[in-house]
């Protein structure tokens, strides 16, 4: 059933999604064009590429940004991952990948696209494949005393770290990481 249902919420979501921009409305177009040749196209299994759901984590004062030091892409980047068979929605596999990524329990993913992105990589399949990333914006709450979130890195990153994001390491996936926070932050 969450094969159908992941499908499902990923069509939903890219066809209500206002985007803010041309470029992101056609990339819109083409993901919704693979999801309706590809039943199984949020899943891994999917070879010839397969939609992935991933999350910028910010604090809640908006001021730093949680990366994660990617093993494959060796780029600082957002969180997030495949979708798994138990998940239900789309944001479901966004949330259940910050979650796990960044050991904050209680972080809400917004039920809102902020981002789609596509890339070639080399992934769990072995052989080379294009991710469909539909990402997603989730606010961590700041600890009484006003600093930053605490989080635990899981074995899926070589670092994690929270970021001013006025001041984003040199190794930070560009263009993608800066347009995807001005974009979050200018929606929500």
């Amino acid at each position: 059933m969450s094969r159908q249902s992941l499908h499902a919420s990923a069509t939903d979501l890219l066809t209500r999604w206002q985007t803010p921009d041309p470029h992101q409305d056609s990339l819109r177009h083409t993901i919704l064009a693979f999801l309706a040749a590809a039943p199984d196209g949020c899943l891994r299994e999917s070879a010839a590429g397969h939609i992935t759901a991933s999350t910028i984590v910010f604090n809640a004062a908006r001021t730093h940004v949680l990366l994660t030091l990617h093993p494959r892409v060796g780029k600082w980047i957002q969180l997030g991952g495949h979708c798994e068979e138990d998940d239900t929605t789309i944001t479901d596999a966004a949330t259940r990948e910050a979650r796990e990524e960044s050991g904050i329990a209680g972080l809400g993913v917004i039920d809102e696209l902020v981002q789609i992105h596509t890339h070639p990589i080399t992934c769990s399949l072995g052989v080379p494949t294009r991710h469909l990333d539909l990402r997603f914006a989730a606010f961590a709450p700041d600890r009484p005393d006003g600093s930053l979130p605490e989080f635990v890195q899981s074995d899926e990153s070589v670092d994690l770290r929270w970021w001013p994001i006025d001041a984003l390491p040199e190794n930070t996936e560009h263009p993608a990481i800066p347009e995807l926070i001005t974009t979050a932050l200018g929606r929500f």
